[in-house]
């Protein structure tokens, strides 16, 4: 668990990390470098979870030593399926990062909505449904990491 007040945004008390695969910790279904040195630091305080509709087919291998629940999404609705996922893990204990349309519900839905932009590209309501938004996936678990750098960025004091 990791717990963070923030004047003016109350406080985070976070037990899970759901994140969005493709474009967000991977590019063109490769993870991004420097992503699983971090997920593994994080998973000491938060347990990760992955939820993707697998573009590439490549997730569960590309995060087979990562400690970390992997949820594939098939279907229509899957924008809806992910907002959903953080809703039964218990929204006001949930951080979600994403990038692309799909992720904009679970954005929204989450105690904490961190959306990156990629290569891939970052739709503009995922940018909209977020609290923060990170240049990387790297700055973007740097949070977890470094928690005085969301207290600076979300403070209204």
């Amino acid at each position: 668990m990791q717990e963070i007040a923030i004047a003016g945004f109350g406080t985070l008390r976070l037990e899970h990390l759901v994140l969005d695969f493709n474009g967000t910790m991977a590019c063109d279904g490769q993870l991004v470098a420097g992503v699983e040195e971090r997920l593994t630091m994080i998973a000491n305080f938060l347990e990760i979870h992955v939820v993707t509709a697998d573009t590439f087919g490549v997730v569960e291998t590309a995060l087979e030593r990562l400690p970390c629940t992997v949820e594939v999404l098939s279907g229509a609705d899957q924008d809806l399926a992910k907002a959903r996922y953080v809703e039964s893990l218990g929204s006001e204990a949930t951080a979600s990062i994403g990038n692309g349309r799909n992720d904009r519900l679970m954005l929204k839905e989450a105690a904490l909505g961190i959306v990156v932009l990629s290569e891939e590209g970052t739709a503009s309501e995922a940018l909209l449904a977020a609290d923060i938004v990170c240049p990387t996936i790297a700055s973007a678990l740097d949070l977890f990491l470094k928690p005085l750098r969301l207290r600076a960025v979300l403070r209204t004091a």
